[in-house]
């Protein structure tokens, strides 16, 4: 991880992706420019770690973030993903009471960020309406994400979870072939290798997807379309 001086493209952004930063006062502005760290983390690198760690409101200029839980029996499921201009609000969920769960933060690809500090922005939360509102609304929309995607697992079947996984990961690639392993989906599923394996190659024997070691590739989309 690496980490520069804030410098005016990243003031700008600050200014641009903070959607209430024109409500807070002017000694509010200062507190936030001179606490907010722009950070680098490269692929495969914890920005996150449940309870044990709070990074605070990361604010996503460049990259790719998997948001993502792990269940007693040890198995990930991911949450939802982050892109460019997104804002992650469960890394400053410590500051949040009523969350009682862990939450993982990781990078899917190399990821600039600028990080809020948690106290810096729960001193924000707790005095700015503009903030409390901002926060309330953003959590709301979280949760909402979490909760399609219990529906997905409890009440969808897996051919039809994984088909749409396969057709959401071509659309962020832009390809319809993945780089993608059988280990890696079965983490973004909360599922075991072994089932998303049997279930590629039910996917490839009826001639929607063709395997090869570390890749997938989609073949015929109007199938797994059917199946979402």
């Amino acid at each position: 991880m690496a980490a520069t001086a804030l410098n005016e493209e990243n003031l700008s952004f600050l200014k641009t992706v903070l959607p209430f930063w024109e409500k807070l006062t002017p000694a509010q502005k200062r507190t936030v420019t001179d606490s907010a760290l722009p950070r680098v983390y490269y692929r495969g690198e914890s920005m996150h770690r449940g309870s044990e760690h709070c990074a605070g409101l990361l604010l996503v200029k460049s990259g790719q973030l998997r948001v993502y839980i792990i269940s007693e029996s040890g198995k990930e499921i991911t949450l939802y993903r982050l892109f460019d201009n997104d804002i992650c609000i469960f890394s400053a969920s410590c500051m949040m009471k009523n969350i009682n769960f862990d939450i993982y933060v990781e990078t899917e690809q190399e990821t600039q960020v600028l990080q809020i500090p948690t106290v810096v922005y729960n001193q924000l939360n707790q005095t700015n309406i503009a903030v409390s509102d901002f926060t309330s609304q953003l959590m709301a929309s979280r949760f909402s994400d979490v909760m399609w995607v219990m529906e997905q697992v409890l009440f969808t079947s897996f051919d039809k979870r994984l088909a749409l996984f396969l057709l959401e990961q071509s659309a962020i690639d832009g390809s319809d072939r993945l780089t993608i392993t059988h280990e890696a989906i079965a983490k973004h599923m909360g599922s075991a290798r072994e089932v998303v394996t049997r279930m590629l190659k039910y996917f490839q024997s009826e001639g929607m997807v063709t395997l090869s070691r570390g890749e997938i590739t989609l073949k015929d989309r109007k199938k797994l379309e059917k199946l979402k």
